[in-house]
Formats: C-alpha cells, structure tokens, sequence
C-alpha cells in the first residue's frame, strides 16, 4: 500500500490533415508534412498523456475513418494538426464527429520563409495557419467551438511547448472524473449549508458517480489492518513527517506511541478503502460521540488523508464534495491542492493566513509538513495527530467551486502569492496569502463571488488552465 495510486491520464487523439489535390502537383510534399505529423506526435506523447493516433487525413472518407476509429478507441481530446492548407470538410468532418473538446495546432516547419527562394513548394510546406480561420469559423457555425489554439514553429518554440503542455494537463483534469468515483462516507458538518450538495447535480455536472460510503466500511478495513502493514506506514510517516513537540497552545500534546499507532492502522485503512471502491478522490465527516470507535477513527484521518492527497487522490474534509472536485482539478494541472480556507488577517504585513485541521496536499509542503498531538480539535470531537506546514512560496491559485441560485456549479478562482514567515503553531496548516490588493479589499471581492468556505489551495499561477478546464468541462468560472 505505500506506493502511489495510478492517476487516470487522457487519452488524447491526433491526427494530422492535409489536402489531397496538392500530392500530383507537388511530388515529396504528402511524405514531407506527414514527417512533420509525426514530429507533431513525438511533441504530444512527451507529455503525462496516453496518445492514439487517427493518422493522415486528406479527404472526407478519411476523416469519417478517422473519427471512427478515435472513438472506437474511447478519446476524450483531440488535438488536430494542420500540416498545410486543408479544406475545412477533411478537418472539420472528424472533429464535429468525434465531438470532443479539439484543440487546433498549426505550427509550421520555418520560422519564415526564404523570401528570395521561395517556391509554392516551400509556401505549401509552411502553410499551417492558412485554413485555420476557415475551420474555426466552421467549429463556431456548428456550434461546437475549438476548445483552444496554438499557434507557432515545429521547432524551438517554448511557448508552443508550453501550450501543449497546458493542454494536455487541461486533458488530464477532464479525464480524472470520466469513469470515476467519488467516496462520499458519512455527512456534512452539521450546519454548514454551503457544504450540502445533491449528489445527481454533481454527476450530472462532472460525469462521475458518488459512491455512498459508511463509517462501518471503514471501520472493518481498519479493523483488518496488521501489525505488519501498520509497522510499514509508521516507517511511512516517519520518512515524510518531523515530529514536533507541544507548543505554547494548550491544545497541543505530544504524540504518544499509541496515538502514532493508531493513525497509522487507520491510514492503512484508508488506503485500503480507496483500493476496494477504486475511489478517485473522497470526501468525508463523522461527528462520533463518547469517544467510540467511529469518533476514534473520524478524529484520526488526517494523517492518513495527507498522504493520500499527496499521492494524487485528494480529500476533502467535512464532506464538502465540490471542494474534493476542486483539489482534483488542481491536482491534475500539477499545481497540487491543499484543502484550505480563509484564517485570521495580518493587517500589518497585508496577508490573510490560508490553510484548515486537514487533510492536506503535502506534495506541496514548504519543508518537511510537522505533526503535532492535539488534545481536540477544535469544533471537532475527539484528539489525536495534526499536520502543520506552509506551501512553498511563489506563486498560488485559489480554486473554489460552489453552485448558483438555480443549482448550477460555479468556479471561482484568484492568482496570488505565498509569502515565507512565521505562521501559528498549532498542528493546521496556514499559509501567508498575498493577492496584489489590500487584504481587506481582497476578502471582499472573493466572498462577493459566493464561494464555498473552503477551497483548494495550490502551487503556481494555473488561472489560464482553470479557464479552459471550465470551458471544455461547461462550468461557469469566475475569476477574482
């Protein structure tokens, strides 16, 4: 159990089109851009995707074909490549055909032409962006719009590499919630109506399915767990985590060996219940009572579900479902995402501390991430283990996603900065929070959007791919 869990990657069609009439008149120029196709593809497969390829495309017929075997072949992207000028029917027949999100690539041979010895030869080699506005004008007519574009040289072009990357992440996000499922076990926390969601909403929304979970699921997984296997995530734990003593605050404690012991049986636990469900992510709460075994497992995920997080299958605490969507997302865009909301300002460094009791993304940890002995925690019953750390500093994004007066899920997200400094000591994460406007002004304009309370926190500016996210996944996105 201590290695990574498989993350779903996209499965991404190309093909590249050119134009049939030109091969007669212009022998070497079909060999030519078909090379150029395949560099294309070599491009595409070094990104974190699974590649297919639909081939050349010069006709209709082989457009048709083409569609079909990509959708044979269960593509959720496309990125479609113009080796030259090509009627929009041979790019356009398979694009509205397949019906995925497409992304148009023209990216010619040169970086210009050789004015002086130019051929139409030469022209034709390097006419990719010619039929460009012809097929996205025909997408927009048919209502289905190019989910994006890229535009520049097969050859050392970084921001042409960038893009694709981007792309392809955009792509991975997509997928993580095709064929998945998202464990919901027990219920929200009792009061919080921004956390209440309707389970058919979502997977009308995301397309994935809310697999209802209980405590009792859990309960037998830990129950079974051996010494052996708690032994090894303790060794785990202890290659990850710095243990800390008590600090000033009087809920603090050191960690007992029990206390260690415990959490890890119940990370074990976890790790299987994640197995058995073949669960992409989780969102959870279990208030417990009198100190029984639920409340003892309940009180005692955080470990466990920092560990996951960062391994790729995010958490999401007081069962907030839509913010264990939102840590998906940021997580597939490789920006992490750490389950978070607003804490205390400091209005006289202007930054609001970021961060919650857990579960978190420790991929993204300043640092080693600290835990801590907590005699409660608080609003919460039950004691045990806390993680503290800041993520690392630079760039952040925050995401949110919440839902409309008619029940519609909506993201909301900002770009900011982590700044380095000292943060509380009390077993939770928080992360000093700078947003390029006075703090306060800030906190008012994000909850003005109506947000959830929490959201995921992540590495990286990633606005621009949360965009395209948003638009090829149909969600209304706000950015504040």
């Amino acid at each position: 159990m201590r290695g990574t869990f498989e993350r779903a990657k996209a499965r991404v069609g190309v093909i590249t089109v050119g134009h049939e009439p030109y091969w007669g008149q212009f022998p070497g120029l079909k060999e030519e851009l078909e090379g150029y196709g395949r560099e294309f593809e070599k491009m595409l497969r070094a990104n974190d995707v699974d590649v297919v390829s639909g081939g050349f495309v010069d006709n209709v017929d082989k457009s048709f074909a083409a569609s079909a075997s990509l959708k044979a072949k269960d593509v959720d992207f496309l990125f479609c490549f113009l080796s030259t000028y090509v009627t929009s029917s041979s790019a356009a027949t398979a694009i509205l055909n397949l019906n995925v999100p497409t992304v148009l690539v023209a990216l010619q041979p040169r970086k210009r032409l050789d004015y002086r010895n130019t051929t139409t030869y030469m022209q034709l080699a390097n006419d990719n962006i010619c039929s460009l506005p012809e097929i996205g004008g025909v997408l927009v007519r048919a209502g289905k719009p190019a989910a994006g574009m890229i535009v520049g040289t097969l050859h050392d072009d970084e921001r042409a590499v960038r893009e694709l990357r981007s792309w392809c992440q955009v792509a991975n996000a997509r997928r993580a919630f095709k064929h998945a499922k998202i464990g919901y076990l027990g219920h929200t926390y009792e009061g919080m109506y921004d956390m209440n969601s309707d389970p058919t909403a979502f997977t009308a929304a995301f397309g994935s399915h809310v697999q209802m979970l209980e405590m009792c699921d859990l309960a037998k997984l830990v129950g079974d767990v051996t010494s052996g296997e708690t032994q090894e995530k303790i060794e785990e734990i202890k290659s990850v985590f710095t243990i800390a003593d008590p600090f000033i605050d009087p809920v603090t404690r050191p960690i007992r060996p029990e206390d260690l012991e415990w959490s890890a049986k119940v990370a074990v636990g976890l790790d299987k219940l994640v197995a058995e469900y073949g669960l992409t992510g989780l969102a959870y709460y279990y208030r417990g009572r009198d100190n029984n075994e639920y409340e003892r497992i309940g009180s005692n995920m955080v470990l466990g579900n920092s560990l996951l997080t960062g391994k790729g299958v995010p958490l999401a605490g007081e069962a907030d479902l839509k913010t264990c969507a939102a840590m998906l997302i940021m997580d597939r865009l490789d920006a992490g995402g750490s389950f978070a909301e607003l804490h205390p300002c400091d209005f006289v460094d202007d930054i609001v501390l970021v961060g919650h009791d857990g579960p978190h993304n420790i991929k993204i940890a300043d640092g080693r991430p600290v835990i801590r002995g907590l005699e409660v925690f608080h609003g919460k019953a039950g004691s045990g283990i806390g993680v503290e750390f800041s993520i690392k500093s630079g760039p952040v994004t925050l995401l949110g996603i919440s839902q409309t007066a008619d029940g519609r899920f909506k993201m909301i997200a900002t770009e900011g900065e982590s700044i380095k400094g000292e943060i509380p000591q009390t077993g939770n994460t928080n992360t000093r929070c700078s947003f390029g406007v006075s703090v306060a002004e800030f906190i008012e304009k994000w909850c003005s959007a109506g947000p959830t309370h929490h959201f995921a926190l992540g590495v990286g500016h990633v606005g621009a791919k949360i965009k395209n996210v948003a638009k090829v996944m149909g969600i209304e996105l706000e950015i504040v």
